[in-house]
């Protein structure tokens, strides 16, 4: 398969839908930025991902990433693929001037992201984790450390990593026993092993800057005693060269159910020197600025798997023939008609395209909310705070979770051909089932939404959001049009609400309630999220048919799409409330030892 960007519904939804020009007029760092150097940037991002990134997505899957006694080697065309990333400045697009950074907005870069991650995702998560390593520096960095390693990281010399989990403690990061010993010169000798490590270790670039999670002596238990450090694979000098090589090393990769032309490794810190950044005992709280940074990236991983299958899924579906239509023949002069023809495959392909585009718009809008919480001041800045707060969890679990969905969808529509490599189509679902794993499970995404940003606010955050939504519906309640979307719309608003409350009840009595109503709240959050940004987008496209501008097609396809979201999709929210008014009583009423039965 060939990726082909989708230029057209990528300029639909930064200009037409969040008219991202008005939006980084209203920040002052951004002012320059116009739709034209917008359009240039993702022709320039399009065009290397579909000739450079695309080709090498199966054949790097095949081949996979080469381990020997502790150097990794990347796939065949990645390093002259990583040269060309870094000479294009795609890493230094939203990173500070002072350092050789382009200061263009976070959202630029996840749109550029989306485009890369779909056309090759194992190679998009080497410069990936490099983003986020480079805000925390950039956040929480001294004025030395900053110079000593943002300009290289900056041009994608170095590259950096996150280095949280470790064997015995996957999520739960208040169990590490990574050690951090002060030395005499100020410097710290960290001791431990990490695993899952992305990007930990390769050739493309001269030097890894690892961000690593330890505890210094006499630390408080748990996540209050852990500290943040830098921790260079190759020493930098007084000078800013590269002196000799740290203590730490790669001592495996691993062998992985996809994306295996990335290097997940398992990284041994041997008495490696580090630098402590930030205050000592708030690791946790400087690393939730790359964390959030990962967790939006990986919500884009699940646009780029339903993008992907639906590219797919759409040429087979036109092109494969196979019994005729119910209805009457469709192409008589064939043997068969096109399986396009089939309601059956039209829902898969109607849902891959649902998530795809919906999906796209929801991490484009949260993107933007970034944008002002970086750049933004007074209560802009504090309401973007919290929307992002609330949607990322959202974002994060419910899309890699459809985009699952979509690529699974993907596999269907192909039949027997999609269980085979040669279409990309299993190999979209193998390297897609990891982002509903890493940067924490759709289970803990679920926690961290319903316990700590909605009933740990007393509800504020949501009550934010569902304000925002509600005073679109009341503004458009009269439009002939959107009635089909608003008044559903409003309906689950209501819910919403509802359910919220019942919960915030049943967790007084019980505080497993919470546990076992999150899961399926979170869902219901995110077809309720989606639908309120399907509703924007048909009503951008049918005011433009209304007024007889652009490609009137293309905007009658999105009106549609968003009538079957709302036909076939939404009402998916019902199980999830029936799920959730059953209690927590049938998940906890058998005894631990009942379950070898």
């Amino acid at each position: 398969m060939q990726y082909k960007a989708p230029l057209r519904d990528i300029q639909f939804v930064m200009h037409e839908l969040l008219d991202s020009e008005s939006h980084y007029k209203r920040l002052p760092k951004f002012q320059e930025t116009d739709r034209e150097l917008m359009d240039s940037l993702f022709e320039m991002a399009a065009s290397f991902a579909e000739n450079e990134l695309s080709p090498l997505n199966q054949s790097g899957d095949a081949e996979g990433c080469h381990f020997d006694n502790g150097t990794v080697t990347t796939p065949k065309g990645f390093k002259e693929a990583y040269k060309q990333y870094c000479e294009l400045g795609f890493p230094a697009l939203s990173a500070e001037e002072a350092f050789g950074g382009q200061n263009m907005p976070f959202s630029l870069s996840t749109v550029i992201n989306e485009m890369v991650g779909t056309a090759n995702w194992s190679f998009s998560m080497y410069p990936g984790l490099s983003h986020g390593a480079i805000q925390t520096i950039e956040h929480h960095g001294t004025d030395e450390q900053k110079q000593t390693y943002l300009e290289k990281m900056v041009t994608g010399e170095w590259s950096g990593t996150m280095c949280l989990t470790e064997a015995h403690a996957g999520s739960d990061l208040g169990i590490i026993r990574t050690k951090a010993e002060p030395n005499d010169d100020g410097t710290y000798s960290i001791t431990g092993q990490k695993i899952f490590i992305s990007a930990g270790e390769h050739d493309l670039a001269e030097n890894i800057i690892h961000i690593v999670l330890a505890r210094l002596p006499g630390a408080p238990a748990g996540t209050k005693g852990i500290s943040l450090f830098i921790v260079p694979k190759v020493v930098v000098n007084e000078d800013n060269s590269l002196g000799e090589n740290n203590k730490v090393t790669c001592g495996s990769i691993e062998h992985k159910m996809g994306i295996k032309a990335s290097a997940t490794c398992v990284m041994n810190f041997d008495g490696a020197t580090g630098y402590l950044i930030g205050p000592e005992n708030r690791g946790l709280q400087c690393m939730f600025t790359f964390m959030n940074v990962a967790r939006i990236g990986t919500a884009v991983q699940g646009v780029t798997a339903a993008e992907y299958a639906f590219q797919g899924s759409l040429t087979y579906a036109k092109e494969r023939l196979a019994m005729r239509s119910l209805s009457g023949v469709k192409a008589p002069d064939k043997a068969a008609d096109p399986i396009i023809v089939h309601p059956a495959v039209r829902n898969m392909l109607l849902t891959e395209k649902a998530f795809a585009e919906g999906g796209r718009a929801l991490v484009y809008y949260l993107s933007h909310f970034a944008d002002t919480v970086a750049k933004g001041e007074g209560d802009e800045l504090k309401f973007a705070d919290q929307m992002l707060s609330l949607l990322t969890p959202i974002a994060k679990a419910f899309l890699t979770e459809t985009g699952l969905e979509a690529a699974n969808h993907g596999v269907q529509v192909y039949g027997g051909h999609g269980f085979i490599s040669e279409w990309g189509m299993e190999q979209n679902v193998r390297d897609t089932r990891i982002a509903c794993l890493y940067e924490g499970t759709t289970e803990i995404q679920a926690l961290d939404l319903l316990g700590r940003k909605v009933l740990g606010s007393q509800g504020k955050m949501l009550a934010n959001f569902i304000n925002v939504i509600q005073k679109f519906c009341e503004e458009n309640i009269d439009n002939d049009d959107m009635g089909q979307f608003v008044r559903p719309l409003a309906k689950h608003l209501k819910e919403w609400s509802d359910l919220t409350a019942r919960i915030g009840m049943q967790a007084t009595e019980n505080p497993d309630a919470v546990g076992g109503a999150a899961v399926d709240y979170l869902y219901f959050s995110g077809y309720v999220t989606l639908a309120y940004l399907w509703a924007r987008m048909a009503l951008v496209a049918q005011t433009a048919i209304n007024e007889g501008r652009g490609e009137k097609a293309f905007y009658d396809a999105k009106v549609k799409t968003a009538q079957f979201y709302f036909a076939k999709l939404l009402p998916r929210t019902t199980t999830h409330v029936q799920r959730i008014s059953t209690g927590v009583e049938p998940y906890m009423s058998m005894d631990v030892d009942q379950f070898a039965f």
